[in-house]
Order: structure tokens, then sequence, then C-alpha cells
């Protein structure tokens, strides 16, 4: 158990190990399970998708996909936590979500990116230091 336990710690997760490693880390920043959340944000549905268009998949099919997949992955490490799943850019909605909860800190991994790759892909984690009204911790490789 870490020093000074916080209330309230926000994880998003992208399903990828590094995310799994900021799991693990923000349970440690927790006394109580209860206290970490994790956050998984899908893009947003378009009237265009197939999906949409025949009616096979909507948001709330999507999000109970997520949190299958969260428990799949994740097991223990996520025991007792609160699984959030909201739609939209990954930055933006993560900084809402924390500003929404009162999250004392963030925990989320940069891929390391650099180059052509940032420009193209952005940086999330980029995003939510500079939004974020909570400390942000950051894990790189």
């Amino acid at each position: 158990m870490p020093w000074l336990p916080k209330k309230c710690v926000l994880v998003p997760v992208d399903f990828s190990e590094a995310c799994l490693e900021a799991v693990r880390v923000g349970r440690q920043m927790v006394a109580d399970a209860g206290d970490l959340h994790v956050v998984h944000v899908l893009p947003a549905l378009h009237a265009g998708d197939p999906g949409v268009i025949w009616d096979k998949i909507d948001d709330g099919k999507r999000a109970a996909n997520v949190r299958d997949a969260v428990d799949e992955q994740m097991g223990e490490m996520v025991d007792g936590a609160q699984v959030h799943v909201r739609f939209g850019r990954p930055g933006l909605a993560t900084v809402k979500l924390a500003d929404e909860i009162g999250a004392e800190l963030i925990v989320i991994p940069s891929h390391g990116r650099t180059g052509l790759a940032r420009i193209a892909l952005g940086s999330v984690a980029e995003k939510v230091l500079r939004l974020a009204h909570c400390p942000v911790l950051v894990l790189r490789r």
C-alpha cells in the first residue's frame, strides 16, 4: 500500500500491455479497489456505419463488449473497480471523466511514439497532461 493512498484514481485503458501495467500501478495507489476507476473510450458511431444501418450494433452493445473485455483481460486487477465506457476523443473524454468523478490522480501509459507516428496518431497522454486539472502520472516504457 502506498504511503498516502488516493481516494480516486483514474486509469484510461486501450488493452495494450502498457495499460495493464498502468492498472497495476493505479491499483497500488488506492487503499480500496472501489477507488480505482478504469475507462475505455470508444469512437462515436456514425449514421453511415453498416452496423448502425442494419441495426446490429449500438453504444449499449459496444459498452457491454468493452466491460466483458476488461473483465477477461484484467481479471483480478479490476475486481471491485469501477469500469467506465465513454464515447468520443480519448484525451478529452478521459479529462472530462476525471473532473466528473473528482479524480486525485490519472495514471496513463505512454506508448513512446515519435516523429510521423506521433503526428498521425496523436498522443492521448500528452492531451491528458495538457488538459487535466489533477496530477497525471505518465508511465514510460
